[in-house]
């Protein structure tokens, strides 16, 4: 009770044109009834795609948890919630790789195609917080390193054994795969980006965008992770419609 009560006065505290507050607030609520929507709609599915649809849920739902926080820690510190926004990367971004393994076993993929991926978003995500948060003298060098693993994915689900995978399976999940590559490469573009105007050195010539790229973190965030479900959902129906 006392810690809703404490809740409560938090959301009391933002101002009416605090747009930062609230898309952390419609994040949430976004992210949370994506969350339902695809808990309740596994049952719908043959077994082969309930775990790529709960894996969808798990997404948006640990993404919900962690933009409650987010949005208390912005409305109690008008500050940027950097640890919080990585330990939902961290958990979130592995799990959105997964998807890409899930929908092409149909094609034989193996689980060495899944850890790839995994390893290389670790990487991606732990350099960047380092850059962001720790050492950020050498801002430049941990950006790199984690540019250069999400390019390596980038170049693994376009052009690599994913996208071969892909192609032999044709149909739906062609289809589904290629959407998600236009994730990763457009949707997930904004947090290199996001990185690069907030942290000093040789990406100063982006410009400091301020406490402003949580609206674009916020909004990317729901977009792709829900967009990712969306897909995947698609891509269900699809599949049992032609069954």
């Amino acid at each position: 009770m006392e810690n809703f009560l404490a809740t409560i006065s938090l959301v009391s505290q933002m101002a009416t044109d605090d747009y930062v507050g609230f898309t952390f607030f419609v994040g949430c609520m976004a992210m949370m009834a994506a969350s339902a929507f695809f808990f309740l709609s596994m049952s719908s599915f043959d077994k082969k795609w309930r775990t790529s649809i709960l894996v969808s849920g798990l997404i948006t739902f640990i993404a919900a948890v962690h933009y409650w926080y987010m949005r208390d820690y912005w409305a109690g510190f008008a500050e940027s919630p950097t640890f919080f926004r990585y330990v939902d990367w961290v958990l979130t971004v592995p799990l959105m790789c997964v998807e890409f393994f899930l929908i092409l076993k149909v094609a034989g993929a193996k689980k060495s195609l899944m850890w790839k991926l995994i390893f290389l978003s670790v990487i991606m995500l732990v350099t960047g917080y380092w850059g962001e948060a720790v050492d950020r003298d050498n801002a430049w060098l941990w950006g790199l390193i984690s540019g250069v693993a999400y390019f390596v994915i980038v170049y693994e689900i376009w052009f690599g054994q994913a996208k071969k995978l892909a192609e032999a399976a044709g149909g739906a999940v062609l289809s589904a795969h290629k959407t998600l590559c236009w994730f990763v490469l457009v949707g997930w573009a904004i947090y290199p980006l996001g990185y690069m105007a907030g942290t000093p050195g040789w990406y100063s010539f982006i410009g400091d965008w301020g406490l402003n790229m949580d609206v674009i973190y916020n909004i990317g965030d729901a977009v792709n992770k829900i967009g990712f479900g969306l897909v995947i959902y698609g891509l269900a129906v699809a599949q049992s419609s032609e069954k």
